[in-house]
């Protein structure tokens, strides 16, 4: 979750393929912890500008582009440890199980570590979440859309991932953190976050 982000957009066919990916890279690194020094550095001078004027993302991403800039690495990731952190139950749980089972660990992981198998993907040893974690399943989709084995990394395995694994639950949490006091640039995320899962729900709707 560490690799370096081009946070630029291009109206062509491969390029909107490569910054999907990104997109789901960001999210990723951001949900699985607080950006460092580099990464937010690479937020505050991203380019806030769509290629074309207005669409439907332009307003969230710059709204979280502005929040980046305005708040400093410490708020951030005090931020991140007072929603996600401390001991016991958390402000604003990560993790699919919570919102699809009401429990953590529950069927829903299961069904999500057997789906993972079958793609010949599982969770590596430093990664210290179950892999239901929002972090973890937006690393997925990265993989699914830019991964080299295309038996695998293609758009019918995107989709049906997904829709099962992704979409199912992540809108939920991202309302949960939209509405949370405490807050800030992690309501700022989830409404980007929010927005850009129902742009690809309206693509993979045209597929079907």
């Amino acid at each position: 979750m560490s690799q370096e982000l081009n946070l630029s957009t291009s109206s062509h066919a491969l390029d909107e393929e490569t910054a999907r990916a990104e997109v789901y890279g960001l999210l990723s690194q951001l949900y699985y912890q607080a950006p460092g020094d580099a990464l937010l550095g690479q937020l505050q001078v991203a380019v806030t500008e769509a290629p074309d004027a207005g669409g439907f993302l332009e307003e969230p991403w710059r709204e979280l582009v502005a929040c980046a800039r305005r708040l400093t690495q410490a708020q951030i990731a005090a931020e991140f440890n007072s929603l996600f952190g401390g001991v016991g139950k958390p402000e604003v749980y990560l993790f699919g199980s919570h919102y699809l089972s009401g429990f953590l660990n529950e069927k829903p992981l299961v069904k999500l570590r057997q789906d993972l198998a079958e793609l010949g993907l599982g969770r590596s040893e430093g990664m210290s979440e179950t892999e239901d974690h929002a972090a973890y399943v937006f690393e997925v989709m990265r993989y699914l859309i830019a991964g080299d084995d295309v038996s695998v990394a293609n758009l019918t395995q995107q989709m049906g991932f997904f829709n099962q694994h992704v979409q199912t639950w992540v809108p939920q949490m991202c309302l949960v953190l939209q509405g949370h006091p405490k807050a800030d640039f992690y309501a700022r995320l989830a409404e980007f976050t929010a927005g850009f899962l129902s742009v690809e729900a309206q693509g993979f709707d045209l597929v079907e």
